[in-house]
């Protein structure tokens, strides 16, 4: 009963659609871009700084280590040969401490992404998951946002095109029902029973007290139940400088989403109190899209389009500007057939945990 109501759920709600609707209704504009471009995959050179400039491919480590000290987050690298002793050594040498966030250093849809308690279940998790994993402090701060910022090469000034604010995943106790019962009766949660199932576990047959708040989720991913609110109306002249200086920090960085937690949005516009968690290239989303009472599907295809727009116009200024020569094709469909290969592995590995 419960797979037939979120089947005709997520049939009728577009925010849930799977990623080819928004893709493929776009293959004209591409094939237009490229012809325009004379060149296959002349977008590839938007961000000289990130391998292939964020097109999945790329080690998510490895752009942490872009972000400026100040707003970046401890985090560890621990490839899939290390031994667990080797691995908790270079965690405590780097000061990070349980709980921890652990996920792939490839990775997308916030597959394997897992808040960890202790030590115990991180050798669990590391032990099943036989993949180059980031281990990534664990920020407190009590709201995550995703920024859109793009900036073009020649320019001192960017702009910020997309602000998504995120809501987690939360029940209400009613002081009778457990946590199952109280999951199945809200009207997105129950979307995502399997997930949180395994989230939770034994916890699922407690009874939470009357009006105590139940964190679901803490992954700011829409895959894992986050809603994905509009935050455009927070867009500022303010907001941007902050960027602007961020992003001057970050050579050869241009476009994309920047995935960060903050304590009010307050501070977050004057550089206070608040950190990037991922730095997200031309594959990333203008995500504020996925609110639909905000914006239509053919509402959300347009920013889509919009933003890749804004992608050729960097690409084409840093092959002029600055000479960087566009990539050959074969290596780069060589890539693209290794990810397809590894993506298959993540998603089976996904759906073991």
């Amino acid at each position: 009963m419960i797979k037939i109501k979120s089947f005709f759920t997520k049939l009728f709600q577009w925010e849930h659609w799977p990623t080819y609707m928004f893709y493929i209704p776009l293959a004209p504009f591409y094939i237009y871009s490229t012809i325009k471009a004379r060149h296959l995959v002349s977008y590839l050179i938007a961000n000289p700084a990130i391998k292939y400039s964020g097109n999945g491919t790329e080690s998510k480590y490895d752009t942490v280590q872009l972000i400026p000290d100040r707003y970046k987050p401890l985090s560890v690298l621990i490839t899939e040969d290390i031994s667990f002793r080797d691995a908790m050594l270079k965690i405590k040498k780097e000061g990070i401490t349980f709980p921890l966030i652990a996920k792939p250093d490839i990775g997308f849809r916030g597959y394997l992404v897992k808040k960890i308690d202790k030590e115990i279940e991180l050798e669990t998790y590391l032990n099943k998951n036989k993949i180059d994993i980031i281990i990534q402090e664990f920020i407190d701060y009590k709201n995550e946002c995703g920024l859109f910022y793009h900036r073009i090469p020649d320019e001192n000034e960017g702009k910020i095109t997309s602000i998504t604010l995120k809501k987690f995943l939360t029940v209400t106790g009613n002081g009778t029902s457990n946590l199952s019962e109280l999951i199945l009766a809200d009207e997105r949660a129950y979307l995502y029973y399997n997930l949180l199932q395994n989230i939770h576990k034994a916890k699922m047959y407690d009874t939470p007290k009357k009006g105590e708040i139940i964190n679901l989720t803490v992954i700011g991913n829409h895959s894992k139940g986050t809603q994905f609110i509009n935050g455009n109306y927070l867009i500022s002249k303010d907001l941007e400088r902050m960027m602007d200086g961020i992003s001057k920090q970050i050579s050869n960085w241009y476009y994309g989403r920047l995935d960060i937690k903050y304590n009010t949005f307050e501070e977050l516009i004057a550089g206070k109190n608040f950190k990037i968690l991922e730095i997200n290239g031309i594959i990333s989303e203008p995500t504020h899209i996925y609110d639909p009472t905000n914006t239509s599907y053919f509402g959300a295809l347009k920013s889509i389009r919009n933003h890749w727009e804004i992608i050729y116009v960097i690409a084409k200024k840093n092959h002029i500007i600055s000479s960087i020569p566009y990539p050959k094709f074969m290596p780069y469909a060589k890539d693209m057939f290794w990810l397809r290969k590894y993506s298959k592995k993540l998603i089976k590995l996904n759906k073991q945990n």
